[in-house]
């Protein structure tokens, strides 16, 4: 089975800074991480892998140095690894991610098995999985949390729904996107990583994509953009009051109702 997982590397920490102009994440010299919704996909990966044989492929679209979370991922078992970047890919929206990723994916091969994190920790919209799958033509099963058995030509999952919870038979090629917490992460091998850290990484820029038209990427190919963006306004109010018990007791009182928190 080829299996390929999807993953990106993601701001380490909430202390980032936006372009003013572009509104969108400064991501070079920041500390960084694989997106921890990934790591979950990663192991439904690795586990399927292990268990009905195969290959797991990774991808990840960002600057050069999302090559990082790549190799992280060799260091947990993945066999290949592919990047996709160009400055012409900068400032996608979701719209825009989601027709790079899947260019990358024809350019890549043929995979049975798409496997995506629900969401991602510095966008949160949990659109990329189903339009990658949308703009492949391949099905889509979202949040889902339990992996059944593998049949000929298809797999069965069970898919968390806001009242209720069902199982589909899907299948391949087929696109998934996994919850939290469907199957433990494995942690990182110190062999794997030093048996894996000259393993060859293979990039994808613009120029090797099908689809040649720049209006289709990054910023140009955004069907939404920042207009604004803005540290939120602090309305804390810090006041000390001093004196007796009763004439404390008073003044907050007093304060609360000015406040018209009680009558």
């Amino acid at each position: 089975m080829e299996i390929l997982v999807c993953i990106k590397q993601v701001p380490g920490s909430n202390k980032v800074e936006v372009d003013p102009v572009t509104g969108v994440l400064k991501r070079d010299g920041a500390d960084s991480k694989m997106n921890p919704y990934d790591l979950y996909a990663l192991e439904v990966g690795m586990e399927l892998k292990e268990q009905y044989g195969g290959r797991v492929t990774v991808l990840t679209m960002g600057p050069p140095q999302a090559k990082a979370v790549l190799y992280e991922a060799f260091s947990m078992g993945a066999d290949e690894g592919a990047l996709v970047t160009d400055r012409k890919f900068g400032g996608a929206d979701v719209l825009a991610t989601s027709y790079t990723l899947s260019q990358g994916i024809r350019r890549l091969g043929k995979f049975d098995l798409i496997l995506c994190g629900l969401q991602t920790t510095d966008g949160d919209t949990a659109q990329v999985g189903p339009e990658v799958s949308e703009m492949l033509g391949i099905p889509c099963v979202c949040n889902v949390n339990a992996i059944g058995a593998v049949k000929a030509g298809g797999i069965t999952v069970t898919m968390e729904m806001s009242e209720d919870i069902e199982e589909l038979d899907v299948s391949f090629p087929c696109l998934l996107t996994v919850q939290k917490d469907i199957m433990q992460p494995r942690l990182p091998s110190y062999k794997l990583k030093q048996a894996t850290k000259d393993r060859k990484i293979t990039v994808y820029t613009f120029q090797d994509m099908e689809d040649q038209d720049e209006h289709h990427y990054g910023l140009n190919g955004s069907a939404t953009q920042v207009q604004r963006i803005f540290p939120p306004t602090s309305d804390k109010e810090q006041r000390t009051i001093e004196g007796t018990s009763a004439e404390t007791a008073q003044q907050v009182l007093d304060l609360l109702k000015q406040k018209k928190f009680i009558a």
